[in-house]
C-alpha cells in the first residue's frame, strides 16, 4: 500500500496508530505490525488498554453480559468468552511493562490525556434568544403577562393577584427563566392556533404567570397557590412545566418545534432503563443456562419493580437448592447487575432547546421515528447541567374531548 506523505501535512499531531492488546499471545506481533504501519505512513503510535472492566473480579460478569448481548448461554459462548481478566484498568507500571519496547507510544498516551482536560463544568447551556420577539426577555414576558391579565380579569386585577404576579416576575428575572416561559407560551399558542387542545398541569398550576399566559387554567381565585412548589431560589432547580396535548396531534407540535429551532438545536431527551431485580434475575438466569421453570420461580419472588436483593430466604421459599453452585453464581451475578444501564429509551416528551448547536453540549442521535432527534442523556443528566426541559406530553382524554366538541 502506498501513502503520499504530502497529504499528511498538518495531521501528524492529531492522527495516531493505536497499539491495542488482545492478550491472546499474539500481541508482540500485533504491536510490531502497528509500529511498521505508523513508520510507513509517517505518524506516531499510541498505547491503548482495550479496557472493558475496572477490576479482574468482573470477569464472570463481563462474560454474562456478553451472553445477554449475543442471546446465548455461558455454555455456548465459546470464543466470545474472555480468555483472561487482562482487559481491566491497569496501573502505569503494568502499562509500561506491556509496552516496554514502545516507550513513545506510552508517552503519547500521556500527552493526549494531558491535552484533553475537559470537565462537564465547562458546558454552558444557553437558551435561545429569538423567542423574545426583539425585546428583552423579561420585558417581553411582562408584556404578554399583562395582556393575559386583561383577558383573565376584564374588570381589573385583584390586589392579591397583582402582588403574586410581581413576586413571580421578580423571581423569574433573578433566575433568568423568562425565555423558558416564553417558549412554553409560544408552543401553547401554536397548538391553539391549530385547534389542538392543550393544558398545562403539575406544579406549574401554582404560577399566576402561567395562568395569565394561558398555559394553565388554575385561577388564583379558586385554589391556594404556593409558587415555591414550582420555582424556589433555595432549591436551585429549573422549573418544570408539563403541557398535555391531544395524543393524535402531538406530533404536529413536536414538528413545529423542530421547524422553528432546527433539529441541530432541539431534541428529545432520553430515559436510561436500568436493570431491576426481576429483569436482572431473568436475563442472568437465561445466560447461566437455568431452566425456564427455575428462572420463573426466582423472578416470582421479586415483587413490583424492586431493586432490592433477592435474599436466600425467598429463594428457599421458591423450593430452590441454594447449595447448587450455578444457582448461587446466578444470584450473585444478578445482584451485581442490578442498577446497570440496560438500554436507552426515548423520554415521553422532554424537549431541550439550545441557543447554539445541540451536539456541542451532548451526544445526539436520530430517533427510530422519522424526523426526530434524541439526546443520549436522560432527564437527570439534563437537570444536573442546568439545561431547561419542556415536557410536550400526549393525553388521550384531550383527544376524546376534541371529538366530543366536534360531535
Amino acid at each position: 500500500m502506498h501513502f503520499d506523505r504530502s497529504v499528511r501535512t498538518g495531521l501528524d499531531d492529531h492522527v495516531f496508530v493505536g497499539l491495542c492488546p488482545e492478550y491472546d499471545g499474539q500481541d508482540p506481533d500485533r504491536f510490531a505490525q502497528g509500529q511498521a504501519l505508523a513508520d510507513r505512513i509517517g505518524i506516531e503510535t499510541v498505547a491503548l488498554g482495550n479496557v472493558i472492566m475496572h477490576t479482574a473480579a468482573r470477569l464472570r460478569l463481563a462474560d454474562v453480559l456478553s451472553c445477554i448481548r449475543e442471546k446465548t448461554t455461558i455454555d455456548q459462548l465459546g470464543r466470545l468468552a474472555l480468555p483472561n481478566a487482562e482487559r481491566r484498568i491497569k496501573s502505569e507500571f503494568e502499562m509500561r511493562r506491556l509496552f516496554q519496547l514502545y516507550p513513545d507510544a506510552i508517552a503519547n498516551t500521556s500527552r493526549i490525556a494531558a491535552a484533553c482536560p475537559f470537565s462537564l463544568d465547562e458546558l454552558r447551556y444557553e437558551y435561545p434568544d429569538e423567542i423574545s420577539d426583539g425585546l428583552e426577555p423579561n420585558e417581553r414576558l411582562r408584556k404578554l403577562t399583562e395582556e393575559g391579565l386583561l383577558r383573565r380579569y376584564p374588570d381589573g386585577v385583584p390586589l392579591k393577584t397583582r402582588s403574586m404576579i410581581e413576586k413571580e416576575l421578580r423571581l423569574i428575572a433573578e433566575l433568568d427563566y423568562a425565555r423558558y416561559f416564553l417558549t412554553v407560551h409560544d408552543v401553547v399558542t401554536f397548538a391553539r392556533s391549530k385547534g389542538i387542545l392543550c393544558q398545562g398541569r403539575g406544579s406549574a398550576a401554582n404560577s399566576v404567570v402561567c395562568y395569565a399566559l394561558g398555559i394553565t387554567e388554575a385561577s388564583p381565585d379558586m385554589i391556594t397557590m404556593v409558587f415555591e412548589r414550582f420555582i424556589s431560589e433555595a432549591r436551585n432547580e429549573p422549573p418544570d412545566i408539563d403541557v398535555d396535548f391531544e395524543h393524535e396531534r402531538r406530533e404536529e407540535v413536536i414538528q413545529h418545534i423542530y421547524q422553528k429551532y432546527g433539529r441541530h438545536r432541539a431534541g428529545l431527551c432520553s430515559t436510561v432503563i436500568h436493570y431491576r431485580s426481576r429483569s436482572a434475575i431473568r436475563q442472568v438466569g437465561q445466560a447461566m443456562g437455568l431452566s425456564v421453570d427455575v428462572v420463573s420461580a426466582l423472578s416470582s419472588q421479586v415483587w413490583g419493580v424492586s431493586s432490592s436483593d433477592l435474599g436466600d430466604e425467598r429463594a428457599k421459599s421458591a423450593g430452590l437448592d441454594l447449595e447448587d453452585q450455578r444457582l448461587r453464581q446466578t444470584l450473585d451475578l444478578a445482584k451485581q447487575i442490578v442498577g446497570f444501564p440496560r438500554h436507552l429509551s426515548q423520554h415521553v416528551g422532554g424537549f431541550v432547546i439550545t441557543k447554539g448547536r445541540l451536539d456541542e453540549l451532548c451526544p445526539i442521535e436520530n430517533a427510530a421515528m422519522a424526523d426526530r432527534t434524541v439526546l443520549e442523556w436522560d432527564k437527570d443528566d439534563i437537570e444536573a447541567l442546568g439545561m431547561l426541559k419542556i415536557d410536550i406530553l400526549a393525553l388521550g382524554m384531550l383527544t376524546c374531548l376534541r371529538k366530543c366538541f366536534d360531535l
